[in-house]
């Protein structure tokens, strides 16, 4: 027809490409509308949404390894983006291989979310590989996976040449003591890991002591997550070694292991000698009235600690009248964790006599313990007072 005018996407007004824009997602901006041609790119790099997208969340995308791979090639020349979270989006080794890649390529990526996605060893080495040459990635998640132990040997080797990444997470990645020999073995050297979740991995008392090994020599280490783990008091005895001479860990989650008595003990005696260490979870052990005599006379001597979680341990009122003679000389903690133990009235009249003495402790948990509600109140009393005291 004569009058027939012929349109062509790459021919739109840019006002009118930026209209279509508005309409896709971030992740089609930045995977399906740049990479087309040479006017596009420019059209999307000046694009209002593309200049200003610091943060691209695509959690529960089910995006899986194709859509991983133009997500990678999306990305490989991107420069706003900082933030890339990946949440539960069914990426295997393949997927994480492309993200990898970009990695070395990419220069302003400094936290990747890979939780509770299908990544195992190989998909670990991959990221070796990235960790060796990338110098901008700080937060690395990859909880939820199943990288084992050969996938912790690869992330240890890139962590070796790695002076970038601050924070690591590989809580429930099946690495076993095994495994955890590796990170143990880089913890000597590395020198920029600040954060590492080992939560839930199957680590009992040998990989406590590779970690122990390697923590003694550390100087950066500040938060270690162990929580939900198999380590006894063998295991705590080799971690106590490792907070005797560790001078950078100041927290340290060991909920829902196997810790009892003699492990209390382990940990009473390195409290005593430590000065850093200002949070100690040992919610959910096996802890008695034995192990809270050993603990709290380490309180008597330690001068760091500020928060102690003794949580759903076996405290009783004997239990409770040791903590309370541990409380009256220490000079630091200002929250204590007593939620399910057994702990009655008995045990709440030492506590509220120790705490007559004290004047740091501002927060105490008694949920799910013997005690009535008006032993909690006049314990509560004194926790108050505090607070009034710390606000004056």
């Amino acid at each position: 027809m004569p009058n027939q005018i012929n349109v062509s996407f790459f021919t739109l007004p840019v006002e009118l490409v930026y209209r279509i824009l508005d309409h896709q997602s971030d992740y089609t901006i930045v995977c399906s509308m740049r990479n087309v041609c040479q006017r596009f790119n420019s059209i999307v790099d000046s694009y209002h949404r593309y200049q200003t997208l610091t943060t691209l969340d695509l959690a529960f995308g089910e995006i899986g390894d194709v859509g991983a791979q133009h997500l990678a090639s999306g990305l490989r020349d991107n420069t706003t983006v900082t933030a890339l979270h990946l949440y539960r989006n069914q990426i295997g080794d393949v997927g994480i291989q492309h993200l990898a890649d970009t990695l070395q390529y990419n220069t302003t990526i400094t936290t990747l979310d890979l939780d509770f996605n299908r990544a195992g060893h190989l998909g670990a080495q991959n990221l070796r590989d990235a960790l060796r040459h990338n110098t901008i990635l700080t937060t690395l998640n990859l909880k939820g996976n199943q990288i084992g132990n050969v996938g912790a040997q690869h992330l240890s080797d890139g962590l070796r040449y790695n002076t970038a990444l601050t924070a690591l997470n590989l809580y429930r990645n099946l690495i076993g003591d095994i495994g955890v020999r590796h990170i143990g073995a880089i913890l000597r050297y590395n020198t920029t890991l600040a954060t590492l979740n080992l939560g839930n991995n199957q680590i009992g008392n040998v990989g406590a002591q590779y970690l122990s090994d390697g923590l003694q020599y550390n100087e950066a280490l500040i938060a270690l997550d162990l929580c939900a783990n198999h380590i006894k008091d063998i295991g705590s005895q080799h971690l106590g070694v490792a907070l005797r001479h560790n001078t950078t860990l100041t927290n340290l989650n060991l909920d829902s292991n196997q810790i009892g008595d003699a492990g209390a003990q382990h940990l009473s005696d390195a409290l005593r000698h430590n000065s850093i260490l200002t949070t100690l979870d040992l919610c959910g052990n096996e802890i008695g009235d034995v192990g809270i005599q050993q603990l709290s006379d380490g309180l008597r001597h330690n001068t760091a600690l500020v928060t102690l979680d003794l949580g759903y341990n076996r405290i009783g009122n004997i239990g409770a009248q040791h903590l309370s003679d541990g409380l009256q000389h220490n000079k630091t903690l200002t929250a204590l964790f007593l939620a399910n133990n057994q702990i009655g009235n008995v045990g709440a009249k030492h506590l509220t006599d120790g705490l007559q003495h004290n004047t740091k402790l501002i927060f105490i948990s008694l949920q799910m313990n013997l005690m009535s509600e008006d032993a909690k109140h006049a314990i509560n009393e004194f926790t108050e007072r505090n607070q009034r005291m710390t606000k004056s």
